[in-house]
C-alpha cells in the first residue's frame, strides 16, 4: 500500500487536470496514489483520466458522484483513502517535482501529539503565498495560525487518515454546493496540533471561476453551509474579534437562507443578537455586490 494519497475534487477541469497530473508523473517519491474525485463532470475528464489509467505511470483511483460540492467531494475523499497519510491537491494547482518526498520525509516517525505537517502554497514564480510560518513554531493550531500569529495565505495540510476518519463529515444542503472546509479543520484543531514545514508543497493557481474569486456570490448561493460553519467558528474562536466577525456573518447568511433559526444555534446568542445590525449590513452590502 502507498504512504500517501493526493486527492483531488474536480468539476469540469479537463482543461486543468494534465498540469497536475504532469507534476505527479515528476515526482521524486513515487510512493503515492492520485484519488480523483468526479463530482459530477460533464466534460471529457472521465475519459481523459481513464486514458491516464491505462498509461500506468502513476497509481490512480477514480471515483465518479453525482455533483454535491467541494465539501461532498472530500467527504467521498475520506471515504476511500487506505494509506496513512493524505493531501489535498486542488485541480488548479500542481506540486513541485520534491514535495510527496518532502512529504513523507517529514511525516516520517511523526510523534502522537501532530494530526499532520503544515507547508507552504506559492505562485508559479516561486513566491509563498501570504507569509512563511514563524521558525520558533515546532507545534501549531491551524486557527491559531491565523487568529494568533497573523499569518497571511493559504496554506497546504497533511493529515494522518486514521485521525480524520474519526470526525464527522461535512453535512449536504438541498440545492447548495459548499460548506466551509474549516469546518473539520477547526475540530482537528480542539484535539492535535500540526507540524510546520517551511517548505513548498503546493504551487497554487487561482482560476477565476474558483470559489477563492467568487466569495460574495458564495456567500449568497450557500447560506446554509455558511451559517452552518459560522457557528463552529464562533465557538472555536480565540479572540473576541474573530467571534463577532463570525457572528455579523452569520446573521447575514442566515436572512439568506431565510432561515432565522441559525442565530439560536450558535453558544453565544448574546454576542449573535449584539451583531444582528451589522449582520443586516453586510447582507444588504453582499446583495449589492452580486446583483446582476
Amino acid at each position: 500500500m502507498k504512504s500517501l494519497t493526493v486527492f483531488t475534487p474536480s468539476y469540469n477541469r479537463a482543461y486543468l487536470l494534465p498540469q497536475l497530473y504532469s507534476s505527479l508523473c515528476n515526482q521524486s517519491s513515487q510512493d503515492f496514489i492520485w484519488l480523483i474525485v468526479d463530482d459530477g463532470s460533464t466534460d471529457n475528464s472521465q475519459e481523459l483520466i481513464k486514458g491516464w489509467m491505462t498509461e500506468d505511470k502513476i497509481q490512480i483511483q477514480y471515483v465518479y458522484q453525482e455533483n454535491q460540492g467541494m465539501h461532498g467531494a472530500h467527504n467521498a475523499a475520506y471515504a476511500n483513502i487506505k494509506s496513512e497519510f493524505n493531501v489535498c491537491i486542488d485541480s488548479d494547482d500542481f506540486m513541485p517535482d520534491n514535495a510527496v518526498e518532502i512529504i513523507l520525509r517529514e511525516c516520517e516517525n511523526l510523534d502522537e501529539k501532530y494530526a499532520g505537517i503544515l507547508g507552504l502554497d506559492a505562485n508559479k514564480n516561486g513566491e509563498i503565498i501570504g507569509t512563511g510560518i514563524p521558525e520558533s513554531l515546532t507545534a501549531v493550531k491551524l486557527n491559531e495560525l491565523y487568529s494568533l500569529h497573523k499569518i497571511k495565505g493559504d496554506k497546504k495540510i497533511v493529515y494522518r487518515t486514521e485521525i480524520v476518519k474519526k470526525y464527522p463529515k461535512y453535512p449536504l444542503y438541498e440545492k447548495e454546493r459548499f460548506v466551509p472546509l474549516d469546518y473539520l479543520y477547526l475540530l482537528i484543531d480542539q484535539d492535535y496540533h500540526l507540524k510546520p514545514v517551511n517548505k513548498i508543497l503546493c504551487i497554487v493557481e487561482y482560476q477565476a471561476d474558483g470559489s477563492s474569486m467568487n466569495i460574495f456570490k458564495q456567500y449568497r448561493n450557500h447560506p446554509n453551509g455558511f451559517a452552518f460553519s459560522r457557528v463552529s467558528r464562533i465557538k472555536y474562536a480565540k479572540t473576541f474579534e474573530e467571534r463577532f466577525k463570525n457572528a455579523i456573518h452569520l446573521v447575514s447568511s442566515s436572512f439568506f437562507a431565510n432561515k432565522l433559526s441559525w442565530l439560536f444555534k450558535s453558544d453565544k446568542p448574546l454576542l449573535v443578537f449584539t451583531a444582528v445590525p451589522f449582520g443586516i449590513l453586510l447582507n444588504v452590502y453582499i446583495r449589492y455586490k452580486t446583483k446582476s
